[in-house]
């Protein structure tokens, strides 16, 4: 599977990043799905997204999740945040949905 973009790391990323915002989507573990889009641009903080199997567009992302966190870096503002677990129950109907923090110009880590 191939990626269409450049794949970012956090050692990769300058003070004068043009994507200052970031949003964390943490696993509850249980398998969930998750969409999220930007009126800017956005890109994932992996190795290798596609092996992850999140699919990230210039302006959206999704992909699934069960443990761990998954982290975006983007510009602009949030547009549409979608979470729903294993059964397609939507947040915040569903305890079992993702936790998803946004931070605005968030500092590098």
């Amino acid at each position: 599977m191939a990626h269409n973009g450049p794949v970012r790391s956090q050692l990769a990323q300058s003070d004068d990043d043009p994507l200052p915002n970031l949003v964390t989507i943490v696993g509850s573990g249980v398998p969930s799905s998750f969409e999220i889009s930007v009126d800017g641009d956005i890109e994932m903080i992996a190795d290798d997204p596609a092996a992850e199997a999140t699919v990230v567009s210039t302006k959206a992302a999704e992909g699934t999740i069960d443990v761990g966190v998954k982290r975006f870096r983007f510009s602009g503002q949030m547009a549409n945040i979608q979470t729903v677990d294993w059964n397609g129950v939507p947040a915040p109907d569903s305890p079992s949905t993702p936790t998803v923090h946004v931070e605005y110009d968030a500092p590098q880590r």
